[in-house]
């Protein structure tokens, strides 16, 4: 596991359901926030890497323990990091707080797709971006 990266925010008021807690989905929602920052904490930005080399993310698989409520103005922090990657796929995984309280942890696996929506490998010069030694260049 690399060092992960922290994206800080609040909770607005339209995240929120009838019972006054944050809405199970934005979770989701949250996790793509702290892995686009990851991104750029590694050194590319995920905009850059669609636009200039046709890889895009597809999210393959999502698991999300909810532990605790956030609520309305609440500061939110979502840990995020590269849980593993290799040429064909990567795992992010998450925690994400309000203040020393664990509110959720997760992960999402991805598998990397071409413009055309075609599984594909991710190029060469981002594996050191992911942590891609080549022991990991055979996938299963």
């Amino acid at each position: 596991m690399r060092d992960p990266s922290e994206t800080r925010f609040r909770v607005r008021y339209a995240e929120t359901d009838q019972m006054g807690v944050v809405y199970y989905a934005n979770y989701l929602v949250w996790m793509e926030i702290g892995r686009v920052e990851l991104c750029k904490s590694l050194g590319f930005n995920y905009r850059d890497m669609e636009r200039d080399d046709g890889i895009y993310l597809a999210v393959a698989d999502v698991a999300c323990r909810y532990r605790a409520p956030a609520r309305f103005d609440d500061e939110i922090t979502v840990k995020t990091w590269l849980e593993d990657a290799n040429k064909r796929l990567v795992v992010f995984a998450y925690e994400i707080h309000c203040g020393d309280r664990v509110l959720a942890t997760g992960s999402t696996r991805h598998v990397f797709v071409s413009r055309q929506l075609e599984r594909t490998r991710l190029p060469d010069k981002y594996y050191p971006l992911f942590g891609i030694s080549p022991e990991k260049l055979v996938t299963p």
